[in-house]
This record gives C-alpha cells, sequence and structure tokens, in this order.
C-alpha cells in the first residue's frame, strides 16, 4: 500500500481522484519510485510530517497506515492499530462503508471522543475498476470552530458597538496610534459639516479650525484631555472635546474623541439674555403651522388672515373666548413684513383705565405720583417697526378710544404729561368676544373707532362649527402638553374622542387643553392611551342640555354609589383586557387576589 500514498502525497485532499487515477495505473512499486522520483523512506518521512491525519485500509479493511498526525488527532498508537480492522479500533469508521459501497465523502463532519475532525474518505481501485482499498485523510477542526465561533461573538460585539456609536447624539471619533481617524458617526459628520470620505484615514487635524488636535497630544502623552474648547469644521463651530487614551496589552493603540457642540447652548443662552431685556414683551410663537383644521369654517379664517398678513392694515379678530384668537394673531405677525419687529401683546379688560393708557402711550417725568424718573416709554413706541396686539378692546373705556383713534389716524401717539406727539410705525391688531355693533347702538364703543379697526374684519369659529377637526385640534393640543408635563401620551382613543364630540365646549379651545390636561393628570405614568374614563365628568353642556357631576335620579347612599362604581370599573377593565383578570387587574392598579375578592362579591364573570 505504501505506492498508494506516494500518490496521494503530493495531491491535496480536494484532489483524491487525480491521485487515484495515478494509483490505478501504477503495477509495480518501480513504477510508483520512477513517478513520484522518491524512496520508501522518503515517503514515509513525509507522510509522517504532514499536518492532515492519514488512515489506509486494504481490500479486507484491515489498517495499513496511520501517520503521526492520525496518532495525535485520535489519541491511539500506530503499533495498536496496524494490523487490526479498522471498525474495531475506530468505531465510527467509515471506511469499511466505503470498501462496500465503493462512494467516495468529500469533506465530512465526524467525532472523536472530544475532537472534532473534517474528513474526505475514497475508495482505491486497481487498473480493473475493482476496489482494493480505502482512505482517509483528515484534520482536527476542534479548534478552528472555536476560533470561528470567537470571530462571530467579536463580530456580533463589533456590530453592536458601532450601531451604538451610530445612533449615538454626540460626535465620535476614533484615531489609530498613527494619529489618523479610524471612525467616525453621523452626528460627527453633522458638527464638523465634513463628510466620512473627507476625514476617514486622514490624519487627525483635517477637521480643525481653530485650536491643537487634541487626539495627537493624548497619543502623545497617554493623559486623557477634557472640556478643551476649539472650533472645527468650515463653519468653525465652537465645540468641547473630551479625549481618552485607547490601551490594548499595556500599549496605546489609539485614542477615542467625543465632541459636544456648544454652538446651540449658546445660542440659548443669548437668547435667553435678550429675553430678560424684553420687559413687557412678548415674542410672537405660533406661525400658520400651529393653525390646524380642514373645516371649511377655520380654513375661511386662515386664507383672511394670510391675505391680511400681506399688507399692513389693521385687523380685528371676532370670536368667542377661548377660540385662538392670539394664535391668529401671532401667526398674522410672523406672516407679516414685520416679522422681525417686535410682536407685544396688552389686554386691555386686565388693566384699569388710567394704568392702560400709561402702559399703552407711556409718560412723562412727574406725570402723575409714583412716575418713574425720566418717564417711560409706552407698548406703542416698544412695539414700532412691529405689531401691538390689542386684546379684548371692547372693554377700553371712552376716553381711551378716543385716543387710540388719534395713534390709528394720525400714526402718532402722545405721552401722558406731555404735549410732543411721537410718530410711530405699528401695526395693530385687535380682538374681542363681545358685540361691538350692539355696543355701538348703547353708545359704550365710539362707531369711527369701530370703523377704524374693522378694515380686515376675520372671525374665528367656535369649538362647536369645527367638530370635524377635533381629532386633529386635539391632537395638536395632547403634543404640546406632552412638552409641557413630561408626559408620552401617545393617542385619544375613539371612545373619548367620541365623547369629547358630543359635547358643545363653550369654552372652546382653551377648554378643551383643560380637559386633556385633566385627563393625562388622571392617567397612570405606564398608560399611553387616553380612553373615557379618564375624562373629567363634563359638567357644562353637552348637545343642549346641562349634565349634572352625578348620575340622575334620586340621591343614593354613598356605600351604594362606591359598589356601583367599582363593579362598573371591574366590568370595564375587565372588557378592556379581553377577560385577562392579570391584565385588570395591571388596569385597575390592584392586587390580582383582591380583583378575585371583588368579582365574586360582586357576581361579574369575566
Amino acid at each position: 500500500m505504501k505506492c498508494f500514498y506516494q500518490i496521494l502525497s503530493r495531491y491535496p485532499v480536494e484532489d483524491f481522484y487525480s491521485g487515484l487515477s495515478m494509483l490505478g495505473q501504477c503495477r509495480t512499486i518501480s513504477q510508483v519510485h520512477a513517478m513520484t522520483a522518491i524512496t520508501s523512506r522518503e515517503l514515509d518521512i513525509i507522510l509522517d510530517l504532514t499536518h492532515d491525519g492519514m488512515i489506509a485500509v486494504d481490500r479486507a479493511g484491515i489498517v495499513t497506515l496511520f501517520n503521526r498526525a492520525a496518532e495525535r488527532i485520535t489519541g491511539l498508537s500506530s503499533e495498536a492499530v496496524i494490523g487490526q480492522r479498522v471498525q474495531e479500533v475506530i468505531p465510527n469508521t467509515r471506511l469499511h462503508l466505503i470498501l462496500s459501497e465503493g462512494k467516495p465523502e468529500l469533506n465530512q463532519e465526524q467525532r472523536l471522543k472530544d475532537v472534532v475532525i473534517l474528513t474526505s474518505r475514497v475508495p482505491v481501485r486497481d487498473g480493473t475498476g475493482a476496489i482494493i482499498g480505502a482512505v482517509a485523510v483528515f484534520r482536527d477542526v476542534t479548534e478552528l470552530r472555536a476560533l470561528t465561533d470567537k470571530l462571530s461573538s467579536l463580530w456580533s460585539v463589533r456590530s453592536l458597538l458601532e450601531a451604538v456609536i451610530e445612533s449615538t447624539v454626540d460626535a465620535i471619533s476614533v484615531a489609530d496610534e498613527n494619529g489618523n481617524n479610524l471612525i467616525v458617526n453621523p452626528a460627527y459628520t453633522r458638527i464638523t459639516g465634513l463628510s466620512r470620505e473627507t476625514v476617514l484615514h486622514k490624519p487627525v487635524t483635517v477637521d480643525i479650525a481653530e485650536g491643537e488636535s487634541m487626539h495627537l497630544q493624548v497619543l502623545q502623552t497617554g493623559k486623557p484631555v477634557r472640556n478643551v474648547r476649539m472650533k472645527v469644521g468650515p463653519a468653525k463651530k465652537e465645540v468641547i472635546v473630551n479625549v481618552a487614551p485607547i490601551h490594548v496589552e499595556g500599549k496605546i493603540r489609539g485614542s477615542v474623541g467625543v465632541i459636544h457642540d456648544i454652538s446651540e447652548i449658546m445660542t440659548l443662552t443669548n437668547e435667553l439674555a435678550r429675553a430678560r431685556k424684553l420687559i413687557r414683551r412678548l415674542e410672537a410663537r405660533y406661525t400658520w403651522d400651529d393653525i390646524v383644521g380642514t373645516s371649511a369654517a377655520i380654513v375661511l379664517a386662515k386664507e383672511q388672515a394670510m391675505r391680511a398678513a400681506a399688507t399692513p392694515a389693521t385687523v380685528l379678530l371676532r370670536g368667542e373666548s377661548g377660540t385662538g384668537k392670539e394664535l391668529f394673531a401671532h401667526a398674522i405677525h410672523n406672516g407679516s413684513s414685520r416679522s422681525t419687529g417686535q410682536f407685544v401683546r396688552v389686554n386691555c379688560a386686565a388693566l384699569p383705565e388710567q394704568l392702560l393708557e400709561s402702559e399703552l402711550f407711556g409718560y412723562e417725568e412727574g406725570a402723575f405720583t409714583g412716575a418713574a424718573k425720566g418717564g417711560r416709554r409706552g407698548l406703542f413706541e416698544e412695539a414700532d417697526q412691529g405689531t401691538l396686539f390689542l386684546d379684548e378692546i371692547g372693554d377700553i373705556t371712552a376716553p381711551l378710544q378716543k385716543k387710540l383713534l388719534r395713534v390709528l389716524q394720525e400714526k402718532e401717539i402722545m405721552r401722558v404729561g406731555s404735549t410732543a406727539p411721537i410718530a410711530v410705525d405699528v401695526r395693530v391688531i385687535a380682538a374681542t368676544n363681545a358685540d361691538l355693533e350692539q355696543q355701538i347702538r348703547d353708545r359704550t364703543f365710539r362707531e369711527d373707532l369701530y370703523y377704524r379697526l374693522n378694515v380686515l374684519p376675520i372671525r374665528v369659529p367656535p369649538l362647536r362649527e369645527i367638530k370635524d377637526d377635533l381629532p386633529q385640534i386635539a391632537e395638536h393640543v395632547l403634543i404640546r402638553l406632552n412638552q409641557e408635563y413630561g408626559r408620552q401620551v401617545e393617542r385619544i382613543n375613539d371612545g373619548a374622542m367620541s365623547a369629547m364630540k358630543e359635547y358643545r365646549w363653550p369654552g372652546n379651545v382653551r377648554e378643551l387643553s383643560n380637559i386633556i390636561g385633566r385627563a393625562m393628570i388622571n392617567m397612570r405614568p405606564a398608560e399611553k392611551v387616553i380612553d373615557a374614563g379618564h375624562l373629567p365628568l363634563f359638567e357644562c353642556e353637552r348637545a343642549g342640555r346641562i349634565v349634572p357631576a352625578s348620575a340622575p335620579g334620586p340621591v343614593k347612599p354613598l356605600s351604594h354609589t362606591v359598589v356601583e362604581a367599582e363593579k362598573a370599573a371591574i366590568a370595564r377593565a375587565l372588557h378592556e383586557a379581553g377577560g385577562s383578570r392579570e391584565r385588570a387587574a395591571q388596569l385597575l392598579g390592584m392586587a390580582v387576589r383582591n380583583l378575585y375578592y371583588k368579582m365574586k362579591k360582586y357576581g361579574i364573570k369575566p
């Protein structure tokens, strides 16, 4: 059989057939020697030195070859194996099946005690095609499999780390020991304004506009740096940088930096400082996007407001209390050419006549007892080149109406205690829920002032007239209240929305905001959906009738009312939970045992 191995030793496992074809042509050992040009001794040495194990059997299944690699892998000695039937020394061998079936088996996994091998088995045929033996070549893949598993685990960890780096809002950059960028995340490219292609595998100084590279400093010193201010990218964005060294086996293999954008913080700080200086001033916060709804009435009002914004004319907003007249005033200002000027609001009904006059027109020093030294500018002067929003205009007194008429006609004001006029360029937006026409008939509101104010009248519809828009408006309110209350309520379900649509909403959007806010307060922290049970009882009009806070009928004992309320709450919770007692108990915030007791007590079945 040695001639067989002389041929095989020249071929890898994948080329068994080539070796066997040549073997089939060998008739004598001299032919093999001539073909291989090596001696039997040299061949034995080669077979013993190869890393792959080899076993050969003759046609009777007797082991004729068992090299050193086979000994190492199987833990058996060649003396104990050669000359024995292969099934007896290697219990799970398949070489005897190769002899009987004559079919090769290539690259098959097989377990030998604690070792996993990858083996190929082929029959050996003579020149006539008769099987004269079989051979198996195998290698230990236990370590390879462990290495593969470890590599797979490392790839999983790497994928996880990459996902974390990619998703973090802080900018991260990783450099190698040579000071070249290895990794940057999307937040980094957003802050610096540099693409990955511009930065990766380039020196870490590529992103610095002003300052020195902290990556290079850390790589040189091996010490972390924190809270270093510098400017990065083409826009020279101000940032704070923290960089730490990466140690692997006691050596510095790179550095990782975290970049915090402080330009937004500085902007907010400046805005806060500016806001503190704006005494009695109100920034216009709302825009057209804050006016939601698709019903005809709201679309008409919004279109009229947009047309008004394109002109300098005085606007009169009419509508019930709580309909959002101030929101329209904000949007008109922001949509006008005066949006860069001041938006000043004053509630005419909140101040007495004398104080309102001094607030609107200002006063000179000594104009009255308690007047500030040097006098003070009025709201008309502060709103110069901007917009003055006069809310509740129907509540001002007759003398003040006369002065306001002069401002609208002459475009000038006169401070209290002064005779010198001051020119002002102010766009006036007035609002009222009063019936000005009736006030004119009652001689409590000047007709000439009415015509000066009513140049562009806009009627803001009450909520009961735009109930089709209620879901959209409620969602808008819910988003705002989530931000104010720090909650994460997702929606209002159909049951609650149906109950809200039945209500007449005398307080309009202001009342809607109040109801949704109270419902959110009634919710448990884990709840995400407002249902009818969270809504407070409507104590005002609903569908044209008065709804009392208690149920109709005679007053019942409190104990009876509590029992009925418990029964109703349990039944509703079971319905919401689909009959699950555990889920119902969670919804009710009570122990399951207590729920079972209550159900048995009240005869409630799921």
